[in-house]
């Protein structure tokens, strides 16, 4: 199969990225694939991708800023959609151009609005992906009610966890979709795992409200004063990196927790660690949880929204406390810190159990989606697009006729033939 991965940005960091980088390299073992990034932001990602991947980018924002397409609203991409300023009447084109040109088997948008993309604009031969990195539950009800009819048209519709996924299935009426999870996969780590001997806790992840790094440097504070020649690091950058180190000197912990700055890859730090923590408030899924037991650490998790209680067995290979409770998680921390047979009995289960997110495990699951899917569209199972009349109500905001005359193939091949790299 031919395979193409529609992403927001590849210059950017993030756990999107990054699960997109690693299936897609998973995927290219057998497939041709390909990453299709709508914006282009610098010369390089962030991410070096595997040379068998073709990477293609549709709008470079360094040089076509001036262009005014690029300053007229997008009338494509639903307007309730985080990332809409972002995109434009330019953005509508070019995806257009991309979606009506392409040879691939099968298109995989990884966002809300990209979806919308993929639903409405692929054409009918194409199977239609749409994946979804965050929770139904966070999309406002004005996105939900942007995504329900356009999703209609997807053929296949993944969320990171089996909860979310019983969420889309009872509350988005999708009756001709499969709405299935699909965890995100880490690869295979490279060093050694944890012996569990070191006396670190780590920590990995933007440093944002959502993330509570506040609440972890609480909960830390009891186990340095009863233990201080325990440590406390967080890797990551982000807006609260000045409010954390105030918090940290406020409380007496400067010789005991760090701030550490971004770190790539995350696995040698990981390694060096004995247990990992992650205090979020709210996880879709918990890339840096499973980063972690994948480098034979037990991990003491928030039990929030959604991910954590799927990675993780609470007693087995980590613990999971109330979120929110700075108690219980000084209490889970304080009880791996002082029973060292248990943690390091507890990061032996964290790497054999995380071996369910390898690359091979998780592209199996993906590889058998995606060819059921296009199976599908050959056989002509799926309905054709809906008429003119419909696709212009289905996109909400007047997608003209003029707009889908730009799309016609030989303006979208001469687009396409640009080498954006």
């Amino acid at each position: 199969m031919k395979i193409s991965f529609l992403i927001h940005n590849v210059c950017g960091i993030g756990g999107t990225i990054t699960t997109t980088f690693n299936l897609a390299q998973a995927l290219a073992d057998r497939h041709d694939v390909e990453i299709v990034s709508v914006l282009r932001s610098r010369d390089q990602p962030a991410l070096t991708p595997d040379p068998r991947i073709a990477l293609r980018f549709l709008v470079d924002q360094r040089h076509e800023k001036d262009d005014a397409l690029y300053r007229e609203p997008a009338r494509v991409f639903p307007a309730a959609e985080y990332r809409y300023r972002e995109y434009s009447r330019l953005t509508d084109q070019r995806i257009a151009a991309y979606l009506e040109t392409t040879d691939a088997d099968a298109v995989v948008g990884t966002r809300p609005g990209l979806n919308v993309h993929l639903a409405l604009q692929a054409p009918d031969r194409v199977a239609r992906i749409g994946q979804e990195h965050l929770t139904l539950e966070r999309h406002s009800p004005r996105l939900r009610t942007a995504l329900r009819p356009a999703y209609r048209r997807l053929d296949v519709l993944t969320t990171v966890t089996e909860a979310d996924a019983r969420a889309y299935r009872r509350m988005m009426s999708l009756p001709r979709v499969r709405v299935e999870a699909l965890p995100n996969s880490v690869p295979d780590p490279e060093l050694p795992p944890a012996d569990g001997r070191a006396k670190l806790i780590v920590a990995a992840g933007r440093l944002v409200p959502v993330k509570r790094y506040d609440l972890l440097i609480h909960a830390f504070a009891p186990v340095a004063a009863a233990h201080p020649d325990w440590s406390l690091r967080i890797y990551g950058t982000g807006p609260q990196r000045d409010a954390l180190r105030a918090l940290i000197e406020r409380l007496g912990l400067s010789n005991n927790a760090f701030l550490m700055g971004a770190a790539t890859p995350m696995e040698a730090e990981w390694v060096k660690a004995s247990i990992a923590a992650s205090a979020a408030s709210f996880e879709p899924f918990g890339m840096t949880i499973v980063e972690a037991m994948r480098c034979g650490l037990p991990v003491v998790s928030t039990d929030c929204p959604h991910g954590p209680a799927e990675i993780i067995a609470d007693g087995t290979d980590g613990r999971l406390v109330p979120t929110g409770d700075r108690d219980a998680f000084t209490a889970a921390l304080l009880e791996l810190v002082r029973d060292d047979e248990r943690r390091r009995t507890m990061g032996r289960a964290a790497l054999e159990n995380a071996a369910r997110f390898a690359p091979g495990t998780v592209v199996e699951q993906a590889e058998h989606l995606l060819a059921e899917a296009v199976a599908a569209r050959a056989a002509g199972r799926r309905t054709p697009r809906p008429p003119g009349g419909r696709t212009r109500a289905l996109l909400g905001h007047g997608f003209a006729a003029r707009d889908l005359a730009l799309t016609a193939a030989a303006r979208a091949r001469r687009t396409l033939r640009k080498d954006h790299r």
